[in-house]
């Protein structure tokens, strides 16, 4: 199962799903634009350790902050391109 936490108006919830899983993208983000991580980090003025764990899907949290710098950088409109809720099929799961 998978616990997404957020923050809403300064209170903590959390969603439990459990076929569901969030999906970051800004490995295929930096690939497509020719970046690398520490140049994201630097154009969007994020801490290069923390773009990295929320890239590798180490973050317990997702700051709606740094969405918003990495899509102001790589001028992106649309959030579903940085992260997405994605099925998780039942091979997933048991791994």
């Amino acid at each position: 199962m998978i616990l997404i936490r957020a923050t809403i108006f300064g209170k903590e919830v959390g969603y439990l799903y459990k076929e569901r899983k969030l999906v970051i993208h800004i490995h295929e983000l930096i690939e497509r634009e020719g970046l690398t991580l520490s140049k994201l980090a630097l154009e969007a003025d994020i801490d290069k350790s923390r773009l990295s764990r929320l890239a590798n899907g180490q973050r317990e949290y997702l700051y709606i902050e740094y969405l918003i710098k990495i899509a102001e950088t790589l001028d992106i409109d649309d959030l579903n391109e940085i992260v997405s809720i994605e099925r998780v099929n039942e091979e997933d799961e048991k791994s």
